[in-house]
Order: C-alpha cells, then sequence, then structure tokens
C-alpha cells in the first residue's frame, strides 16, 4: 500500500500558493482543501479571523480522517508559523503518512503587485488591503534550514 502524503503549501497572499495547490492537484498528488474557498463558499469576509479559524480547525479534522483511510491532502492555509508547520508535520505522523512542504518565496513588491491585480475583480469582501502585506511580512516565519530537514520532502517555489 501506498502511504498517504500531506502536502503543505506555505507562503503569503499572492505567493501562487492556490496556483501551485491546484497543480498538484491536478498531477493526483491529493485532495485539495482551501480555506478561502470554503470561507467565501460560506459567505465569510476573507479578514474574518474567527471564520477563518474555525474553518481551519474543519479542514485539520477532516485532513486527519482522510490521511487516516490513506487518502492524500493538499493544504494551502499559509502556514505562516513554524509551530503550524510541526503540528502539521506531528498530524501526518500520526496518521502514517508523509508529508512535505512546498515553500512559495516571493519578494514583498512583487506579492503587492500580485494582489493589487487579484484585487481588481472581486467583490469587497474578498479583497485583500495591500498595505498590510509588508506587516503580515514581518508576522511570517519563514522555514528554516532545520526545519525542513524535518520534513519528507520540501520545496521551494
Amino acid at each position: 500500500m501506498i502511504r498517504p502524503r500531506l502536502s503543505l503549501v506555505c507562503g503569503l497572499m499572492g505567493a501562487g500558493k492556490t496556483t501551485l495547490a491546484r497543480s498538484l492537484e491536478r498531477e493526483g498528488k491529493g485532495i485539495r482543501l482551501s480555506p478561502d474557498e470554503w470561507m467565501i463558499g460560506a459567505g465569510f469576509d476573507l479578514n474574518d479571523e474567527a471564520a477563518r479559524e474555525t474553518i481551519e480547525a474543519e479542514q485539520r479534522q477532516l485532513a486527519a480522517s482522510l490521511l487516516a483511510t490513506g487518502f492524500s491532502v493538499i493544504l494551502e492555509n499559509g502556514f505562516w508559523s513554524r509551530a503550524d508547520r510541526l503540528r502539521y508535520l506531528a498530524l501526518a505522523s500520526e496518521a502514517g503518512a508523509r508529508c512535505e512542504l512546498h515553500f512559495c518565496d516571493v519578494p514583498l513588491a512583487e506579492l503587492e503587485d500580485r494582489v493589487r491585480g487579484r484585487n481588481a475583480g472581486l467583490p469587497p469582501a474578498q479583497r485583500i488591503d495591500v498595505r498590510v502585506i509588508a506587516h503580515w511580512l514581518a508576522m511570517f516565519e519563514p522555514p528554516q534550514d532545520d526545519e525542513m530537514r524535518a520534513f519528507d520532502a520540501f520545496y521551494r517555489h
């Protein structure tokens, strides 16, 4: 039997997480779970942190169930903190799954340009305020070499 895989797609908004996760899904690498898509589908504002926490918790439970039954999963939560990434690494380990980390590493100016472009075609509740990206970048904990070695595979995009 092939071990299931948990693919974590890490990066800030505008880094290309969804594009990469969709590509992995098309390649048959797993079932894709996107908090943003679930929030939009449920009618939540993307900036509603309480709703995001609830949806990410639901997706974490669903991912654990899918992994335990042999399905591979792709999560595009962003995984801004080392602690969050390591929690999901433990979840994969508990389910007997491999875990890989995909880090979408994009410079600030490019993140801002991509978000501006994406905002142009979105309703207000789905837009991201470009002015906060630099603040979020300061809060973001990029994966370090020692952490990357903990994963079965690491990819920088």
